[in-house]
């Protein structure tokens, strides 16, 4: 009877757990960041499979004298990163790594894939080893064997499955409710259902997709084409030029993934979701590593200096994928492959004139 008793308070303890509301924690508070917990603030007050309260990891900083984290918690604004708009009351902002995500079940990373070597440092063995890790970094690190993807740099150093959303979804007009659509990259189909229902509303629909590493690979690679585009803003070549280089980029992105991605056959579907195409023109129209290219194109200034006078504190992701990629290239003798991503490269750190840009592309093995 011990036995049995024993065994059936172990299974009443699993569905307990089971049922219990999921909490979330999302790491990062930029722009994306804080656009997403709007979303995911709202949803989860309307939706019992989640805990009402969602944790935001805040970098603190001083803002007009007083504390991000608490200018947040009373006002419920991010004014440093998405002013204007209202974020849900159960958003709450918190300073302290460890503490925010301790204790959730799905944990959102957004933040510059600079910077996730270090939150995982800090969160290692702290956190849940259940949780469900969602990453929304567009980046890409190297690795042993070549390209690693920044979902794999996490699950590594924290061991948590991770799944990612990557889509063409600009933070500001996300957070002004204007429709759109991204895709989650999930292998797990349960997960997959889980965190679209965390995602979806109506103005932000989500699909979902197993190929998860094409996904990612997407968001990354598609900012170091926005900096292509850019430049041919700068340097006044038009809507024709600038069609040329999303294609060019494009061919690259595709390319390159059914070079690097192992996990299975890389199907141009995946390329055609919101992730893929959608993702890379909005980028190259609007996004801020366009923007800041464009300024680099036209003033002569370094990306560094425009980066500061520019983006209030938030990170260019174009150039240091590219250099990251660039590396990668040269490791497997690829360089010459992907004369777009190259130039890139060697116009943000080797000091190739920009007005070069153009000549690069011109015998492009897309031409021969």
């Amino acid at each position: 009877w011990r036995i049995s008793a024993g065994r059936q308070r172990s299974a009443d303890e699993t569905l307990a757990t089971m049922a219990a509301p999921r909490k979330v924690c999302i790491v990062g508070s930029g722009n994306w960041g804080s656009a997403i917990a709007k979303i995911v603030g709202a949803n989860v007050e309307q939706n019992p499979r989640f805990h009402n309260t969602v944790n935001m990891w805040v970098f603190e900083e001083m803002v007009a004298g007083r504390k991000l984290t608490e200018i947040i918690n009373t006002q419920h604004e991010n004014v440093k990163y998405l002013p204007g708009r209202k974020l849900p009351e159960n958003v709450v902002a918190v300073p302290d790594l460890v503490q925010a995500a301790s204790d959730a079940d799905i944990i959102v990373f957004v933040i510059p894939h600079q910077f996730i070597g270090k939150v995982c440092d800090t969160i290692r063995g702290k956190i849940k080893c259940s949780a469900l890790g969602l990453s929304l970094i567009k980046g890409v690190d190297e690795g042993p064997d070549g390209l690693k993807l920044i979902s794999d740099v996490i699950k590594e150093n924290l061991g948590i499955n991770m799944s990612v959303l990557m889509g063409a979804n600009i933070a500001n007009e996300v957070a002004d409710e204007k429709f759109c659509e991204t895709t989650i990259g999930c292998k797990n189909k349960t997960d997959g259902a889980l965190l679209k229902e965390l995602m979806q509303t109506s103005n932000f629909r989500v699909t979902v997709v197993e190929e998860s590493d094409v996904v990612e690979i997407c968001g990354a690679l598609k900012n170091i084409v926005a900096v292509g585009a850019g430049f041919c803003d700068g340097l006044g070549f038009g809507d024709n030029t600038k069609a040329a280089v999303i294609r060019l980029g494009l061919m690259e992105m595709i390319a390159f993934a059914r070079i690097f991605c192992t996990a299975g056959p890389v199907s141009s579907a995946t390329f055609l979701e919101s992730c893929g195409v959608a993702d890379l023109i909005t980028t190259c129209y609007g996004g801020r590593n366009r923007k800041v290219s464009e300024a680099f194109a036209k003033t002569g200034k370094s990306l560094e200096q425009l980066e500061k006078e520019m983006l209030n504190g938030q990170k260019l992701q174009g150039p240091a994928t590219a250099a990251e990629v660039h590396l990668i290239l040269k490791n497997k003798g690829l360089v010459d492959k992907f004369p777009l991503f190259s130039a890139v490269y060697q116009i943000c750190y080797e000091r190739r004139p920009v007005t070069e840009f153009i000549s690069c592309l011109q015998n492009h093995p897309e031409h021969m």
